[in-house]
């Protein structure tokens, strides 16, 4: 198992703006970073400066590419995109968008591990017109995201990721750009579970 993994989030989205003033979906599909997002990564970029990692796990949606990118994209550390952190996908934010537009918008990075459509589009749809995961799903996400890390080689891993997935592995939630160490002890114990 890694000796350190930090657990990063993304900056402010389009929809958390939108949703934190008036608690609807503006049907932001792939929401994209706010300028203020794009401030607080600029800001993590200089907190996280003297970090040091083997590797950047980054869930495959744009706010959360551009947040790795922003923080991480100057220095000498590979970003890997990796869709099993991805967000709960229960809003318009968390349906994402095919390899080949990521591709075209995130021309250094490679996306060849993903299927082109990459998030759940096989579950009924909701009243808004989306497939939502249940709680269940998102369970056995974070689970299989647990033994993924336990089974990396590096040893130290930062993961850009999303707040109610960071939640169900933690137990509390993270700010935008806000970075915690996970509980490797506490990994190990949900993986014997």
């Amino acid at each position: 198992m890694p000796r350190t993994v930090d657990l990063i989030r993304h900056g402010q989205s389009t929809f958390n703006a939108h949703y934190e003033a008036t608690g609807q979906d503006p049907m932001h599909y792939d929401a994209r970073l706010t300028t203020l997002g794009e401030q607080q990564v600029m800001a993590a970029r200089d907190r996280y400066r003297d970090r040091d990692y083997d590797i950047v796990l980054a869930s495959p949606l744009t706010r959360a590419i551009q947040t790795a990118h922003g923080i991480f994209g100057d220095r000498e550390i590979p970003i890997e995109i990796c869709a099993i952190h991805r967000e709960w996908q229960i809003s318009s934010c968390d349906i994402g968008r095919e390899v080949a537009a990521l591709s075209a918008d995130f021309p250094h990075l490679d996306f060849s591990a993903l299927d082109d459509r990459w998030w759940r589009h096989d579950l009924p749809a909701c009243s808004l017109g989306f497939p939502q995961e249940t709680e269940a799903h998102l369970q056995e996400r974070v689970r299989d995201f647990t033994a993924l890390i336990a089974a990396r080689p590096e040893e130290r891993i930062a993961v850009v990721g999303h707040g109610d997935f960071f939640r169900r592995l933690i137990g509390r939630h993270l700010a935008n750009c806000e970075r915690t160490e996970w509980d490797l002890g506490a990994a190990r114990e949900l993986l014997r579970a």
